[in-house]
């Protein structure tokens, strides 16, 4: 009995995460089920991507994770479960939702689902909720032991597991750039796509202060010196600071405020910062 893990675009406003749960625990009732989050934006795949790659490898070898963004629902997309390197599973349309599991913990193995069999029965006319009759009900299955990795249908390279763009950072002139990846919801923080190390490569240390430019398709939205701090107790309340988050990236943030809303900074590949050593005195 492994671990069964949720998420999805649905929110809670209706019934459709509860239908979920009533289909895994119909398959078995002693799952233990956890949420990873139904609050994704609406169609937002990128960030359904992000938060997987933010809580996959936490979990131990075995967990199954089924992640519903699905815009393509009824379309001719792939349904799969992928094989972390880490032994989880990840069950989900194959739209680019495994992109980043893809790029940063690695995939051992994929499958597409065999709906002949891994389908709730009496949902064969209905196209529209395959979160409910293909993923929970197939990741309950999994996640119970009613069917092992091989019993979820036939195996697929894993290169051919859609990828949506993805732009790496890197290190030109001593200077870093990359992309604002997704928010720290709740307290708006600036999560980058650019690794510690690679920053550390430009020869800063805490308490230096770092230059940040923020663009938007070109368009310089943001551009000021921010200390470098080991975390927000190194800034004066409402100053701003540049820190390594839980999952060795570097961010922004304001101490007890809120950056993205402070200065409307938006996340995705159109959205560029570049980090360097401060030749700015603030």
């Amino acid at each position: 009995m492994n671990p069964l893990i949720f998420q999805s675009d649905f929110g809670r406003a209706d019934g459709a995460v509860s239908a979920m749960y009533g289909v895994a625990y119909c398959v078995c009732g002693d799952l233990k089920i956890s949420d990873l989050t139904h609050e994704i934006p609406q169609y937002d795949i990128w960030e359904a991507s992000y938060r997987l790659i933010q809580t996959v490898s936490y979990w131990p070898e075995g967990t199954v994770f089924v992640s519903v963004v699905d815009p393509g629902v009824g379309s001719t997309r792939r349904s799969i479960v992928a094989q972390t390197e880490g032994g989880q599973y990840v069950v989900t349309p194959d739209n680019g939702t495994l992109t980043h599991v893809k790029k940063l913990c690695g995939i051992r193995a994929a499958r597409v689902i065999d709906e002949s069999i891994n389908r709730l029965p009496g949902s064969g006319e209905s196209y529209t909720f395959h979160g409910r009759d293909i993923y929970a009900y197939t990741g309950a299955r999994l996640a119970s032991g009613i069917i092992g990795f091989e019993g979820v249908g036939p195996e697929v390279p894993v290169e051919s597991v859609v990828e949506i763009p993805f732009v790496p950072a890197k290190l030109e002139e001593n200077e870093v750039s990359g992309t604002i990846d997704v928010l720290d919801v709740r307290f708006g923080s600036l999560w980058t796509n650019i690794p510690r190390e690679l920053f550390l490569k430009m020869g800063v240390s805490y308490g230096e202060r770092i230059e940040v430019i923020i663009e938007k398709r070109g368009h310089t939205v943001y551009r000021t010196s921010l200390i470098y701090a080991h975390s927000f107790a190194d800034a004066f309340i409402g100053e701003a600071l540049v820190y390594v988050n839980s999952l060795d990236f570097m961010a922004v943030a304001i101490n007890q405020g809120n950056f993205a809303r402070a200065y409307n900074v938006g996340t995705g590949l159109s959205w560029r910062i570049t980090m360097r050593k401060s030749t700015l005195n603030r």
